[in-house]
């Protein structure tokens, strides 16, 4: 038995499975790696100035012949010289977060290259497939990071009904169960962030991985409500910090000290003062490996899922 999805078919992949952009985090190794073990990875562009966009792109092309993206991090700077070096190297496909992607999306598809919003709710997935998005990914607030209102059970089958081309969910999703039970509302794949940060490729260091695998399930926290900058990190003295603050006037400054390059510290490891972005299923996460023995493991509980699913009936 084996999932056989649009994604796969449109995109040369084994498995329906991408490895989500992760800022300073998703580097074009662990997007090689990602691809080589049959999903695909993703090289984020999100804290990177173009030339090291390029680096990572180059990097990844050393390590593997199979297909990768880029994530576009649409508020970026250097957002225009980034989008033509996407389009210079032939990148096959790019995800976007962090503003709207319809002014780019001309460019991009006369260049071939496919556009997949990250949507965190159904206007903006209505809006996508309009202006031509081959996919979509509708990301839930289970997710770590930045991160919307709607829970992705709640948003993938409302987004399905919506649009008519291809949908991925996000947020929740850290083994095969999860990702058939999104097969099943219909989506045609997933996008994985948290589980793989614990991978052997992931470069966070390792102590964000070993808070990782020892959370529990209520172990994360949301900032931000009500603000542009919703983000979901596990409990941590900055981010516990940073929700008392919330709660009283006139600490904007400080809020904004705290929040300074925090996602940075903590990949480089800053337990204390770092911002421990990863999602509610951390809880679920309890060992590392490869991410091709990872990418394994989550296909076989999925066939084996949707297998058992069909004993169900008469």
């Amino acid at each position: 038995m084996s999932i056989n999805s649009i994604l796969c078919r449109d995109l040369g992949l084994k498995y329906p499975i991408f490895q989500g952009g992760m800022a300073y985090i998703t580097t074009g190794v662990m997007a090689a790696a990602s691809s080589n073990a049959g999903g695909l990875g993703l090289i984020c562009s999100s804290g990177l100035t173009a030339q090291q966009v390029a680096d990572e792109i180059t990097a990844a092309k050393r390590l593997t012949d199979k297909p990768f993206g880029v994530n576009l991090m649409l508020q970026s700077p250097e957002i225009e010289q980034i989008l033509q070096i996407v389009i210079d190297t032939k990148i096959p496909v790019v995800t976007t977060g962090a503003g709207d992607p319809t002014p780019f999306m001309p460019a991009l598809h006369e260049a071939g290259i496919k556009v997949i919003p990250v949507i965190p709710h159904v206007k903006a997935a209505v809006k996508a497939a309009k202006a031509g998005a081959y996919a979509v990914v509708a990301e839930g607030t289970e997710s770590g990071g930045h991160v919307g209102d709607m829970t992705t059970l709640a948003l993938v089958p409302q987004v399905l009904a919506a649009v008519d081309i291809p949908v991925l969910a996000a947020g929740g999703i850290a083994d095969g169960k999860s990702l058939a039970a999104m097969l099943l509302l219909g989506a045609a794949g997933v996008q994985i962030g948290t589980l793989f940060m614990v991978a052997d490729e992931c470069p966070i260091d390792n102590a964000f991985k070993q808070q990782i695998l020892q959370a529990a399930d209520t172990d994360t926290i949301v900032t931000g409500r009500g603000t542009p900058h919703v983000v979901r990190s596990l409990k941590n003295s900055m981010s516990l910090k940073y929700a008392e603050l919330e709660k009283q006037p006139g600490t904007q400054a400080e809020r904004d000290k705290l929040a300074d390059k925090a996602l940075l510290k903590a990949v480089r490891g800053d337990m204390d003062g770092g911002c421990l972005m990863a999602g509610q299923i951390s809880g679920l996460i309890k060992h590392g490996g490869s991410i091709a023995s990872i990418m394994q493991q989550l296909m076989n509980e999925a066939e084996a899922a949707l297998a058992g699913a069909n004993k169900l009936l008469d």
